[in-house]
């Protein structure tokens, strides 16, 4: 495994985990070179599953595409990368649960700002506003409004 700080392809494992019912393995691994430690994972390849995109396209599901924007709406808050994982690992779930090979993206996003609704309100907003794609100033002050009323009733 190639070392994500120094390049190097000299590697010792630290620790292993299952997770997700043994469909995947973690590693938490030690660089022999600047002793550094990452985490790798391990997982089965399977049939892509396809993600139904608003303008009918198809494209892979994209496990780090997920996590990536999860990063930037949480950049700057108090949520551990597992947390984020973990909504990752759920939407992966789903896709497996699902009867086909196919997703809307929609689905994935109403899941997605479900469970930030309930995490972070801050995180809610900067996901909602790039998800929901508000027109202007004035519907994104609508959705922060309705977060102010919740928390008022």
């Amino acid at each position: 495994m190639k070392c994500p700080f120094c390049g190097g392809n000299n590697d010792r494992v630290v620790d292993s985990r299952e997770s997700r019912e043994g469909e995947v393995i973690r590693r938490r691994r030690e660089c022999n070179l600047c002793s550094r430690r990452f985490t790798s994972y391990e997982t089965i390849d399977h049939i892509d599953y396809m993600v139904i995109k608003r303008d009918g396209r198809r494209e892979p599901f994209d496990r780090q595409k997920v996590l990536k924007g999860l990063v930037l709406a949480f950049k700057k808050r108090p949520i551990s990368m597992s947390q984020l994982e973990e909504i990752v690992n759920a939407i992966e779930a789903m896709l497996h649960d699902a009867p086909g090979r196919e997703i809307e993206s929609q689905v994935i996003g109403n899941y997605i700002i479900e469970r930030l609704h309930e995490m972070d309100e801050v995180a809610y907003v900067r996901f909602a506003s790039v998800y929901r794609d508000f027109g202007d100033i004035t519907e994104l002050k609508s959705e922060v409004d309705k977060i102010f009323k919740q928390h008022s009733d």
